[in-house]
């Protein structure tokens, strides 16, 4: 058991940090099944207003591990174990830490962009930031790994596939924030896989799209 938390210990700390910040907002809502919203607001939700209007930026981190009911949870942290595991098989901790961040914080501005006046949570931007990153990883190598590439790549596609149906079908699940993550992902998997030493430029280029978006927001309150 502690082998294997050591070997994938990003996956599970998140996982573990997800869960204690459910319970502490499941106690605050006095349900454990669905949270109410304005604690998830108190506790740091996306909120538009807040977030823009009120320079509370902090607030597109601590909504990556607000979730909005036990399903929302259950969802995003099965996703999670079964691609994160994967992910730390090929990619260092530094680079999954900053592919998962970037993915969760551009996730969050590019929902706030489309939905500027909604309440967000959840890690879905960042989870599909990681599946966006290991599509990057294969796609940089896949003259390599010509084959293990090609099936990685049709179940990709199937996953994704399966999520966009259900996020366009359930009108709560934020599609904006997912395709974001997984932009930001791919690119993130693909550079980094090419050069670890990219890292930096990654780095670099999100945090500016990062100031763009944010400098463009607040003129959708005006």
């Amino acid at each position: 058991m502690i082998d294997k938390f050591k070997k994938y210990k990003i996956t599970y700390s998140i996982i573990i940090l997800n869960t204690f910040v459910y319970i502490i907002s499941a106690l605050l809502s006095q349900d454990f099944i669905d949270m109410d919203v304005e604690t998830l607001v108190d506790m740091g939700a996306l909120y538009g207003p807040f977030t823009v209007l009120k320079s509370e930026w902090w607030r597109l981190f601590t909504a990556m591990f607000l979730h909005g009911g036990m399903t929302h949870l259950l969802m995003n942290m099965f996703s999670l174990y079964l691609i994160g595991r994967g992910a730390e098989n090929y990619f260092d901790t530094k680079s999954y830490i900053a592919i998962y961040l970037f993915s969760g914080l551009l996730g969050g501005l590019v929902s706030l962009y489309v939905h500027p006046a909604s309440v967000g949570v959840g890690a879905s931007g960042a989870i599909f930031g990681v599946f966006g990153a290991l599509a990057g990883f294969f796609l940089a190598h896949r003259g390599q790994i010509a084959e293990h590439t090609k099936r990685f790549m049709k179940e990709f596609a199937i996953i994704i596939g399966i999520n966009l149906v259900i996020g366009f079908s359930i009108p709560a699940v934020d599609v904006s924030a997912h395709l974001g993550g997984l932009i930001v992902g791919l690119i993130g998997g693909f550079v980094i896989s090419k050069n670890l030493k990219w890292i930096w430029g990654y780095t670099i280029a999100m945090v500016l799209i990062m100031f763009v978006i944010g400098s463009i927001l607040p003129t959708l309150y005006v």
